[in-house]
């Protein structure tokens, strides 16, 4: 008898998780507004940062990284204690960045009008394709705005919002960040994410989070080689506040000098009173010792300010320049791996080009 309890018991034990599970019930993600794409996205693909029209345009490359969900993001209300998400990627995994910032999703809520990070979204163990978890619970049932950021090198293909069964789950009532006036951001890996831990720790993010402005990431990880297409897509963002050019840690000197002015030259043709503020090649860890890197930053960094100093020259006045002296630190601690930012770099590069942002946006 008492084998018998005992064996009911530890069943009953055992279903309690499923049974928890079945109490959440899920809404498909695309009931919300995603933010952070430089155009309306298709219910096929909705968390893309390049539409369908420029598959087999653009570099192979630039698709492929086009298809990863970085910087964009999901925005909900809900009175829930708890919240949940189910979402499917392809699967990525880097040795140098965490599954969570490659993958995963984060979640931030509103609280007396600023946006604070509340959870995490990823998987124990192995990489995977397929993940379910709940990102916060044990919370008063009230009315809150949520923001949920996407994942940085992975594409997210599908995806779920859970909450127990009879707390509400709606759009958003706050316009926060404000969506009206997009930063537009073209850059490299660093500037797509590598290597935040999470995916609300990505410097654009957290300009983002700062501005309480929406931010548009078009970073290519390898590939920002001022690719025009890329350009066209930036001018085509309606009523941009600002353009952020920094692409230089990937193009090359001979790409700076030929196609720097013509990349500009489309976004100042659509949109001639929108500034445009010019990023030079970070000093990475080991340039202190690496004299090969040391001289490659030097140069590319010289043709970039010698591409500002023409436009200048030739009347162009909303301008500006951020340049890498403090960028990120002079103690080489900003770096995972010598050239993609740990947390504390994209902190510094925040506040680097805070100013900057700050005055081009007045």
């Amino acid at each position: 008898m008492k084998r018998l309890l005992i064996t009911t018991l530890s069943l009953f034990m055992l279903l309690l998780p499923a049974r928890a599970q079945e109490e959440i019930q899920y809404t498909p993600g695309t009931a919300f507004p995603v933010y952070g794409q430089a155009f309306t996205a298709t219910q096929d693909h909705p968390y893309r940062r390049l539409p369908e029209s420029l598959s087999g345009t653009v570099r192979s490359a630039v698709w492929n990284l086009g298809c990863n969900s970085a910087g964009l993001y999901v925005r909900f209300r809900s009175d829930a204690p708890e919240i949940h998400a189910r979402w499917t990627t392809g699967g990525n995994h880097m040795p140098h960045m965490t599954d969570c910032g490659t993958g995963g999703l984060d979640l931030y809520t509103l609280v007396s009008g600023e946006w604070r990070y509340v959870g995490s979204g990823f998987n124990w163990g192995a990489p995977s394709s397929s993940h379910e978890c709940r990102l916060v619970g044990n919370m008063e049932p009230d009315s809150r705005e949520y923001m949920l950021y996407l994942a940085l090198y992975d594409e997210v293909k599908t995806l779920e919002i859970g909450v127990p069964a009879g707390y509400s789950l709606s759009a958003p009532e706050a316009d926060t960040p404000r969506s009206d006036r997009p930063i537009v951001m073209y850059g490299t890996s660093i500037l797509q994410g590598g290597c935040a831990s999470r995916p609300g720790m990505a410097f654009t993010n957290i300009i983002a989070r700062r501005f309480d402005r929406t931010v548009i990431n078009l970073g290519f990880s390898g590939n920002a080689f001022l690719d025009d297409e890329i350009a066209e897509l930036m001018a085509s963002v309606e009523a941009p506040s600002v353009y952020v050019l920094d692409y230089v840690p990937n193009a090359s000197v001979e790409m700076i000098e030929e196609r720097g002015e013509r990349f500009f030259r489309i976004l100042r043709d659509a949109h001639p009173d929108v500034p445009v503020i010019f990023v030079e090649d970070p000093q990475f860890a080991h340039s202190v010792v690496d004299r090969a890197i040391a001289d490659e930053v030097r140069r590319k960094n010289a043709a970039q300010k010698d591409l500002f100093q023409r436009l200048r020259k030739a009347g162009e006045r909303k301008i500006y320049y951020v340049g890498s002296p403090g960028m990120t630190g002079d103690d080489g601690e900003a770096f995972v791996d010598g050239i993609h930012l740990t947390d504390l770099g994209m902190v510094r590069y925040a506040d680097h080009i805070h100013r900057t942002l700050s005055k081009a946006l007045r």
